[in-house]
């Protein structure tokens, strides 16, 4: 029983649980805001067309109230939320994606960054660090030529 509750207790804190409990008290508060403007500001405005309460507009027939204008309301409060979930996700995707080139180009930097850090051994022609002395691969003894730019400069004014 206690593997169980630890089993559960990991599963509940994880990053992932925790955002979707997040996520849906935060959907359930709009929920409540976008009902507001549904009920509040766009059913009397559509009920200016009817001249009646929007959402109480019913069709009866042979003794039963079909309630149109609630299902209507209802509609409307789905594509409302609908368009808001779609605009959140498509910001998200743009946010990660923003992202993933920015990552994407980092990593391209730091590739070509360690191509540059890179020589062809002559003897064997094999890729090897541009410090090396000696080959890894061929095991040949490399001649290392530590110039600086100021000794090329002055070797090349000589001539």
């Amino acid at each position: 029983m206690k593997k169980f509750f630890s089993e559960f207790k990991t599963f509940a804190l994880r990053g992932n649980v925790i955002d979707l409990a997040v996520g849906v008290i935060i959907g359930a508060a709009f929920q409540a805001i976008v009902n507001s403007l549904v009920n509040d500001i766009l059913n009397p405005m559509l009920g200016l067309l009817f001249q009646a309460d929007f959402s109480e507009l019913t069709l009866n027939v042979n003794g039963v109230d079909i309630k149109y204008g609630s299902f209507i309301s209802a509609v409307i409060q789905f594509f409302l939320m609908s368009l808001v979930i779609f605009t959140i996700i498509k910001l998200i995707n743009n946010i990660s994606e923003k992202f993933a080139k920015k990552l994407h180009k980092e990593k391209e930097a730091e590739k070509l960054e360690e191509a540059a850090r890179k020589k062809k051994c002559p003897f064997c022609k094999s890729e090897i660090d541009e410090e090396a002395t000696r080959c890894p691969f061929c095991t040949s003894e490399l001649k290392t030529i530590n110039t600086t730019d100021e000794q090329i400069a002055e070797k090349i004014t000589e001539k």
